[in-house]
């Protein structure tokens, strides 16, 4: 791999805040399906072949061996399709990519001051019914007031989750409500960590200032950790509520944060395509 240059010693201190030490390896070690995983869910169309999937692998010094293992399982657990010498997103996996999609560009129609509520119905529910529950809830970004009562502005665009929709409607009835015992800000300030989601944004903005600099110099050292901080990103935006302008607090980072990781992810993979190419094959 050809060495860049070091990172800077001012610069390292923004990184091991953002959970990676640019001296050494990601501060959580990559398993073969997590870099499988999120080498295709960041890629359009998410299909790649095994050989590229497997230098994924060698960037954090996990063998083909392990990484074909990998590729086997994944395959009998529905999370991926052979393709014709390769292999692409399926099941949930797939439907995270879609959603990861949309969470980069997302719609928002002007709100109204309606909030979308779902309420559980009476009857009891076993354990796996109430995690499924929660995972949708989260998919579809509502947040629970109380136990039961689950809420969020009705400001979303016209995307959907059928997956989730399905779990909620099985197990919820739905309504259209306007609370009246506090103001909307406050009640998204009690439903949601903005504070914490906004920290977590400004420390990745800086994560991604730091590391996209030799990226655009087309450095490949701290590839690795350029793999693992887009992954981190894009989860992030995944956890964002995208409440209406009215309900978060000042110079709320989301457009900011989304605008550098289009500028941060061209950069970075101009510099990993140019590291398959160099690869021996």
């Amino acid at each position: 791999m050809t060495q860049g240059r070091k990172t800077s010693r001012a610069a390292r201190p923004v990184a091991r805040s953002a959970g990676w030490d640019l001296t050494g390896a990601p501060a959580r070690p990559m398993t073969a399906r997590s870099v499988i995983a999120s080498t295709l869910l960041g890629v359009d169309p998410p299909r790649l072949p095994a050989l590229l999937l497997a230098r994924s692998g060698e960037l954090f010094g996990i063998s083909e061996g392990t990484t074909r293992v990998a590729l086997s399982r994944m395959v009998t657990a529905g999370e991926l399709e052979p393709d014709d010498g390769g292999y692409r997103l399926a099941g949930h996996l797939l439907d995270r990519q879609a959603r990861q999609r949309v969470s980069r560009a997302p719609t928002r129609r002007r709100w109204n001051g309606d909030w979308s509520m779902a309420v559980v119905g009476g009857r009891r529910r076993p354990a796996a019914e109430r995690s499924e529950l929660r995972h949708a809830m989260g998919v579809l970004r509502l947040a629970e007031r109380r136990e039961g009562v689950w809420l969020r502005p009705a400001n979303l665009g016209d995307e959907h989750d059928p997956a989730a929709d399905a779990v909620v409607g099985a197990q919820c009835h739905r309504f259209t409500v306007r609370p009246t015992d506090e103001s909307p800000f406050e009640l998204a300030a009690r439903l949601w960590d903005l504070p914490g989601w906004a920290r977590q944004a400004e420390v990745l903005r800086a994560a991604m200032a730091e590391l996209g600099e030799p990226f655009e110099r087309g450095e490949t050292e701290l590839l690795p950790h350029g793999f693992v901080l887009s992954a981190t990103v894009l989860r992030h935006f995944l956890a964002d509520p995208r409440l209406p302008p009215e309900l978060v607090p000042p110079a709320w980072p989301g457009d900011a944060l989304r605008a550098d990781y289009e500028r941060y992810d061209r950069a970075f993979k101009s510099v990993w395509r140019a590291w398959f190419g160099t690869q021996p094959g």
